[in-house]
C-alpha cells in the first residue's frame, strides 16, 4: 500500500514539474469553464465575476469586481513574471546580441504582422477592426506542453527557436497593448508614472539589491499606470526591467564565507551536548542561508519566486474566469468577421508571417536559422506559434466596445480556444509525419 502511495507522489511531483504540466492545467481550467458557464450553474458563474471587493472609506467604496482583481491586479504578476523572462532572455539567452536575436524577433514580427493583416484585412471598417491584436500572441504555456508531447520528434533547436520566439512575441505583444489598447491619457498621473520609474532606475544604478523597495514602489507605479490610462499591467514589465541583475556578492566570496561557516558549525559540534545544536550551530545555518540568498541573481530568484504562482495558480484562474462563454442565441458567429479572422489569422497567418519573416531574413543575410533546422521544420513551428491563449483571451477583454463589444467578446473567445486547438492539432499531426517521414 505504501509502495503504491509513494509511486503515486512520485507520479505527481514529476506530472508538476513537467513543462507541459502549466498548459495541460491551462487547458483543464478552460474547458471547466467553458463546462459551468453552459451548466445550471451558469447564472452563478456570470455574476461571480461582477461581485465588488474592497472596503469603504467615508462611504466611498474603494475596490473592483473579481473580474478586474484577476485582469488588472493579479495579471500583474503574470506581466511581471513575462518582463523579468523577456530581459533574462535578453541579457544573458536566446535574445542575447543582435546575431543571437535577430532569428526569434523577426519571426516573431512576421508572427504578429501576418495574423493582424488577416484579421484587419477581413474586419476593415467595421466595429470590431479594433481586434486585430487578439491573434498576434503565442502561448508559451501551451507551446511547451505541446513541445513537450512531441517529445524527441522535434529536435532541440526548433523548441529553442519556438521558445525565443515566443519569448520575443510576448514582448511585440505588451508594445501592441500599450500602443493600441490604452484609453484616454491623464498626463499628470503619467508624470508621477515616469518619476516613480527614475527613482526605479537610480536604485538600480546605485546598486541597491535588496528587492522590497523595488516590489514597493511596483505597487505605486501600478496606481500611477492604472490611473493615467495605460493598461495597469504595463507597470509590471516595466518594473521587471528595473530589478537588479548582479548579485550581492560573488561566486568566489560566497564560496570563502560557506567556508567560514561550516568551519564554524563544525567546531561547535564538538561541544554538542544531546540532539539540540549548539546556538553557534543555529547562527551558522542562518549564515547559509543569508549567503545563498546573497549570491543569487535578484531577477533569477524574483523570477523562480513568482513563476510557479504564476503558472499553476494565476493563469489558471484567468482561464478560468475568462474562458467561460454560454453557447446560446447570443452567439453571433456572423458577427462582421471576428470568428474567420481570428481562426485564420492564428492558423494561417501565424505560420506564414514566420516562415515568410524567417525566409527574407536569411535571403537578405540579416539572421541564420538554427543548425538542424530545416524549413520544414520553421513551417511547423509556425504552425504550433498559432496557439494563442493567454496574451490573445487578454487583448480579447480590451479590444471591443459599444453595443456589439460582449457578443463580439465573447465569440472572440470562443475562436482563440478554436484555433489553437486547431494550430496545436495541426502542428503536432505535422511534426509526428515529418518524424516518420525522416525514419524512412
Amino acid at each position: 500500500m505504501e509502495a503504491s502511495q509513494d509511486e503515486a507522489k512520485n507520479f505527481l511531483q514529476k506530472l508538476v514539474q513537467s513543462e507541459s504540466f502549466a498548459g495541460v492545467l491551462l487547458l483543464l481550467c478552460a474547458v471547466l469553464a467553458m463546462i459551468v458557464a453552459n451548466s445550471p450553474l451558469g447564472e452563478q458563474y456570470a455574476q461571480l465575476w461582477k461581485t465588488k471587493f474592497g472596503f469603504s472609506v467615508d462611504g466611498t467604496f474603494i475596490g473592483m469586481s473579481l473580474e478586474h482583481w484577476i485582469n488588472d491586479v493579479l495579471m500583474a504578476f503574470f506581466f511581471l513574471v513575462v518582463g523579468l523572462e523577456i530581459k533574462r532572455e535578453i541579457l544573458f539567452g536566446e535574445l542575447a546580441g543582435f546575431k543571437r536575436a535577430a532569428l526569434p524577433v523577426i519571426a516573431a514580427l512576421g508572427g504578429m504582422i501576418g495574423p493582424g493583416i488577416i484579421y484587419y484585412a477581413l474586419n476593415m471598417g467595421t466595429p470590431s477592426e479594433h481586434g486585430f491584436g487578439i491573434p498576434m500572441a503565442t502561448d508559451i504555456a501551451f507551446a511547451l506542453g505541446v513541445l513537450s508531447a512531441l517529445g524527441k520528434r522535434v529536435s532541440v533547436s526548433v523548441k529553442v527557436f519556438l521558445v525565443s520566439l515566443a519569448v520575443a512575441d510576448d514582448l511585440g505583444a505588451i508594445i501592441v497593448i500599450a500602443l493600441f489598447y490604452t484609453s484616454g491619457i491623464a498626463f499628470e498621473w503619467l508624470a508621477v508614472a515616469a518619476g516613480i520609474v527614475v527613482v526605479l532606475v537610480i536604485l538600480n544604478k546605485i546598486g541597491m539589491k535588496s528587492l522590497v523597495p523595488f516590489m514597493i514602489l511596483g505597487v505605486f507605479l501600478w496606481i500611477a499606470v492604472h490611473n493615467c490610462g495605460v493598461h495597469a499591467t504595463i507597470a509590471a514589465v516595466v518594473l521587471a526591467f528595473t530589478i537588479p541583475v548582479a548579485p550581492k556578492i560573488d561566486t568566489l566570496s560566497f564560496m570563502d564565507k560557506i567556508q567560514i561557516a561550516i568551519e564554524k558549525f563544525k567546531e561547535a559540534e564538538k561541544e554538542k551536548d544531546g540532539m539540540l545544536l549548539q546556538n553557534e550551530q543555529v547562527h551558522s545555518l542562518g549564515e547559509l542561508a543569508k549567503h545563498k540568498k546573497d549570491v543569487q541573481n535578484p531577477l533569477v530568484r524574483l523570477e523562480h519566486t513568482l513563476a510557479p504562482y504564476s503558472n499553476y495558480l494565476i493563469m489558471p484562474i484567468f482561464a478560468f474566469a475568462n474562458a467561460g462563454v454560454t453557447i446560446g442565441s447570443n452567439i453571433d458567429f456572423g458577427i462582421d468577421h471576428v470568428f474567420l479572422g481570428i481562426l485564420c489569422g492564428l492558423v494561417i497567418g501565424k505560420p506564414l508571417g514566420i516562415f515568410g519573416f524567417t525566409f527574407l531574413a536569411e535571403k537578405l543575410g540579416i539572421a541564420t536559422r538554427p543548425t538542424g533546422a530545416g524549413w520544414i521544420d520553421i513551417l511547423g513551428a509556425g504552425m504550433l506559434g498559432g496557439i494563442g491563449f493567454t496574451m490573445s483571451m487578454f487583448v480579447t477583454n480590451l479590444a471591443f466596445s459599444g453595443e456589439h463589444a460582449l457578443v463580439a467578446t465573447d465569440v472572440a473567445k470562443i475562436s482563440i480556444l478554436i484555433a489553437s486547438l486547431g494550430a496545436g492539432i495541426l502542428g503536432s499531426i505535422f511534426f509526428l509525419i515529418r518524424s516518420k517521414a525522416s525514419h524512412h
